[in-house]
This record gives C-alpha cells, sequence and structure tokens, in this order.
C-alpha cells in the first residue's frame, strides 16, 4: 500500500428544518482540524511506511459537494475520514458521513467531545470506530490501522487525557482555506484544562481539571507560521488562559518575537485580580478578552458550581481591559433553573449598564456528558429527544418558569436591546480611541462586527454564533436517512448516558489544584 488519504472533517449539524447548515463565510475556524493535520506524519513508520495525504472539510463552508468524492478509497491506497471535534448536536451529521465513508469501502472514526464523555455502546460494532481520547493518546494507532486497512471498533478510553502536551508546530490551513472566513483567523491551544466544576460545562469532562501546558517555544513557532500563511488573527482556544501556569512567560515571548497577529483569549471571572497579565496580555497583542459572566445572581452562580464568579467585581474587569486598550466580551447564559422573566431582564439591564463592549447570549443547554445532563436526565425533565438541538439556542428541557418559545423571545430581545444603535456607535467611538498600534483595527472591527452579525442574525430569527454569514442549502437529513437506518438501525441516536471516567482519569482529576 503506497499511500493513505486521511481527510479529517469537522461534522455541521442538521437545521430544525432537516437542512445541513452551510454558509458562504464561516464565523469561526474549527481549531481540531489544523491541529490533527499537524499531528499527521508525512510519511507513516519512517521511510518505507505508506505517504499521507491529508485533508481538512470544515463542512460549515463547504458549498460545494465535491468533497464528499473524497471519502472513497484512495487510487492505490486506503483512505480513513475522521470525523473530529464532534460535538452532540453534530452527531448524527457525523454517523451519516462516517456510514457514507464505510459504506464507499473507507475506514471511519468519529471522536471528540461527544463519543468522549457519552456512551456510544448502542451504536458500536457496527463498522463505524468511535475514539474516546484525545488525539495524542490514539492518533498514531488509527493511521497504523487504517493503512492496514481495518480499525478496531474503538479507541482509548482507559485514559482520556494525555497526562503532558507536546505536539508539534501547528501547520496553518492554506490561505485558500482561510478565504472561507469572515476574517482569516487561526485557533491555536497553549494549554489545555480547567480548574473549576461548573455543572453545566463540558470542557472539564472532555479536557480535565489538570492544566496542562505544551511548551512556549512551540506555540510561538505556530504564530510564526501563522504569520507567513496571512492569519491575521488568533484566538487562544485554551479556557481560562489567564490560570496556564506558563502565561506570563508566553506573553513575554509573543513581545518580545514582535508577532504582531491581533488575539484575543478567555479568561475566567477572577482576572481583576491580576493586572500586571492583563498588561501582559495587551503588550503581546491581545485586543479582546471573552469572560464567562453567565449571570449576575450569586445564588444562580452557586447553584450551577460556578463560585469563581463574584458579579461584584465584574465592573473592575471591564475597567482593567479599558484601561488596556482591550475589548471585553461577557457571555451570558438565559434559563437556568432560578430565572424568571424579570430576572432575565433586570440581568439584561444590568450588562447594558456594565457596558462591556460585546456580550453574546445563549439559552442554558444541558450538554450531553455533562454533570448537569446527567441531573436533568435522571429527574426527568429533558423534553428535546433530538441530539441536533442541543446547541445553545433552542430549550431542551423543562423550565419552571418559561416555554420553549418564551426563552427564545427572551435571547432575541436581549440581542436587540443590548446592541441598539446608539449603544453600538458609541462603543465604537470608545474603542477607536484606544491606543493606535496594530491591535486597534481589530478591536473596532471586532465590536462593529459582531454588533452587525448579531442584528442581522436575529432580524432572520438565527442566532448569531450559527455558524457563518449567507446561508446555503445543498443536502437535507433525509438523503442520508436510508443509509443511517442501514448502517446503524436506527433514524435517531438516542439521548446517551454519560460515559464515566477512568480510574487513571479520576487521579489525574485528583493531582490538580481546583478552584
Amino acid at each position: 500500500m503506497k499511500s493513505l488519504r486521511v481527510v479529517l472533517v469537522k461534522p455541521s449539524k442538521y437545521a430544525a428544518d432537516g437542512a445541513v447548515e452551510r454558509f458562504r463565510r464561516g464565523f469561526m475556524p474549527n481549531s481540531t482540524l489544523p491541529y490533527l493535520a499537524s499531528l499527521t506524519p508525512a510519511r507513516l513508520g519512517g521511510g518505507a511506511g505508506a505517504a499521507c495525504e491529508v485533508h481538512a472539510i470544515d463542512e460549515y463552508v463547504e458549498t460545494d459537494l465535491a468533497y464528499l468524492d473524497l471519502l472513497t478509497p484512495a487510487a492505490g491506497g486506503r483512505t480513513l475520514v475522521a470525523l473530529v471535534g464532534v460535538q452532540s448536536h453534530q452527531f448524527h451529521r457525523a454517523l451519516d458521513l462516517a456510514a457514507l465513508a464505510v459504506s464507499r469501502g473507507a475506514c471511519a472514526v468519529i471522536g471528540g467531545p461527544h463519543p468522549m464523555t457519552c456512551d456510544t455502546a448502542p451504536l458500536e460494532q457496527r463498522g463505524v470506530s468511535f475514539a474516546f481520547s484525545e488525539a495524542e493518546e490514539i492518533w498514531p494507532d488509527i493511521l497504523a490501522d487504517a493503512a492496514r486497512g481495518q480499525l478496531a471498533p474503538t479507541y482509548g478510553g482507559q485514559r482520556r487525557w494525555a497526562p503532558r502536551l507536546d505536539p508539534p508546530v501547528l501547520r496553518p490551513p492554506s490561505r485558500r482555506s482561510l478565504a472561507r472566513y469572515a476574517v482569516p483567523m487561526l485557533g491555536i491551544y497553549p494549554a489545555r484544562g480547567c480548574p473549576y466544576s461548573c455543572n453545566f460545562c463540558s470542557v472539564i469532562k472532555i479536557a480535565g481539571h489538570l492544566v496542562r501546558s505544551q511548551p512556549v517555544e512551540t506555540t510561538v513557532a505556530s504564530l510564526r507560521a501563522a504569520r507567513r500563511t496571512g492569519v491575521k488573527l488568533v484566538f487562544f482556544t485554551s479556557d481560562n488562559f489567564n490560570k496556564i501556569p506558563q502565561a506570563g512567560e508566553l506573553l513575554d515571548a509573543i513581545a518580545a518575537e514582535r508577532i504582531e497577529i491581533p488575539f484575543f483569549v478567555q479568561c475566567d471571572a477572577q482576572v481583576y485580580r491580576q493586572p500586571g497579565l492583563v498588561e501582559q496580555l495587551a503588550r503581546a497583542g491581545c485586543f479582546q478578552m471573552f469572560v464567562g459572566a453567565e449571570s449576575f445572581h450569586a445564588p444562580t452562580l452557586a447553584a450551577a458550581h460556578k463560585f469563581h464568579n463574584t458579579p461584584e467585581k465584574y465592573g473592575e474587569i471591564v475597567r482593567l481591559c479599558r484601561a488596556n486598550g482591550i475589548t471585553s466580551h461577557f457571555s451570558n447564559i438565559l434559563g437556568f433553573p432560578q430565572d424568571t422573566r424579570e430576572g432575565i431582564l433586570a440581568h439584561l439591564e444590568t450588562l447594558r449598564a456594565l457596558d462591556p463592549d460585546v456580550a453574546s447570549f445563549y439559552i442554558l443547554t444541558p450538554i450531553p456528558g455533562t454533570q448537569q445532563y446527567a441531573e436533568f436526565q435522571a429527574s426527568g425533565l429533558l423534553l428535546e429527544e433530538n441530539l441536533d438541538r442541543y446547541d445553545g439556542t433552542a430549550t431542551t428541557w423543562r423550565h419552571p418558569s418559561f416555554s420553549g418559545e418564551e426563552l427564545g423571545e427572551l435571547l432575541f430581545d436581549c440581542y436587540r436591546r443590548f446592541y441598539r444603535t446608539r449603544d453600538v456607535v458609541r462603543r465604537l467611538v470608545r474603542v477607536s480611541r484606544f491606543p493606535r498600534d496594530f491591535r486597534r483595527m481589530a478591536a473596532v472591527a471586532a465590536v462593529g462586527g459582531y454588533a452587525a452579525q448579531s442584528r442581522a442574525a436575529v432580524w432572520r430569527g438565527r442566532h448569531p454564533m450559527a455558524g457563518g454569514f449567507f446561508q446555503v442549502r445543498r443536502d437535507r437529513a433525509e438523503n442520508y436517512r436510508e443509509l443511517r437506518r442501514r448502517t446503524f438501525g436506527l433514524d435517531r441516536a438516542p439521548l446517551p448516558a454519560a460515559r464515566e471516567l477512568s480510574s487513571e482519569d479520576q487521579e489525574i482529576n485528583r493531582s490538580a489544584k481546583l478552584g
């Protein structure tokens, strides 16, 4: 066997009307695709092994179905189709693409948050493989087995997380691929893991409590490569950037290297205690900080185990960012069990008075695999049986105070009120007065662009973070229904139980310093 075609696919999802969601321009590129591409060697097993031909496909921005032709055995070789970064609302689409690949004679494996955290036993032993661990743990075995033409039914599970990260330097996407997005943007993982225990969050189930950093030089070298490729913005996809042990060292290295690519980070709500780090972020090129504020009601945060958030200190985060020429982006979750209509409207007015530069809103969704999901499932609160809807934009459970329509209307109303024209203009004027350096244009574009996207999306009845701009319809779930039935024996995957952590993973969690 001379070659192995490796087709990495970030699957889209099926919209409420059954259409595969596709856009002429994407909003934010997937970070897993270039990461897996970089982990794939040019040749397996050294000089005598099979040559690897890698294709990275983000379905959200694929408007021509010609890429489906890649899901076939390569001439003179074999094909591995890997569905990567699969979240629960993308799981049905991943099943259909995997079934299509297997029906054509290719090997197929599904990995990502859903199979890592949810029981897939009812779908196993049917020709499609499932991956239960981080790629560093299992990717070499998957490639070797695919080169031989036969995958194991499952990979990983004994240990969900690699104890340390030492990946290769990231190979950025081509300029042609970057052009599929509103801005040529690249995601980089300097670290993984979260020390907190929020019951609604899947990150701790996907990456664990131990914060593991990759070498600083690897991140800096990846940024150099990104600059050469034409990347204009970078987002560090690690949660709680301010909790990375090497954060200060990394920021100093970026500033010394004069990378000068504007980037944004996610920090926890304790960042107000780290003014020195915020100053370092500004010097290195940070133009926006994303913070999971979620609620201004302390008992609500405590019930969600988000004890590290202190609403009285949110204003200090906004002021600290503003003083350093960094825009602030506050995330808000609507529909906690304690929420009422009056409470959500009061939350909105408090947020508007605080006046972060950007705000995003989501409906509380019990994400399969999380502690909250398990509790809601055990209590019989889950109403939605279709995994496609578990995406943070729809009501999926029985709320004590709202119907699904009421919460959806409140979601759009929050966007409309926060992004009133006069407020957007005032924020743009404020941001335009930030220091005259390479970050300012990114900051202005982020504030204005997200406001415009939010207003346009809400006017169309869509969530602003739905995936992109200018939707295109090419195919639908019904086109794959018979194939799903033949391969998996079902029309719809059942709501899963959570996958339990192994004893080794539990020990890694115990070794972490929890927040």
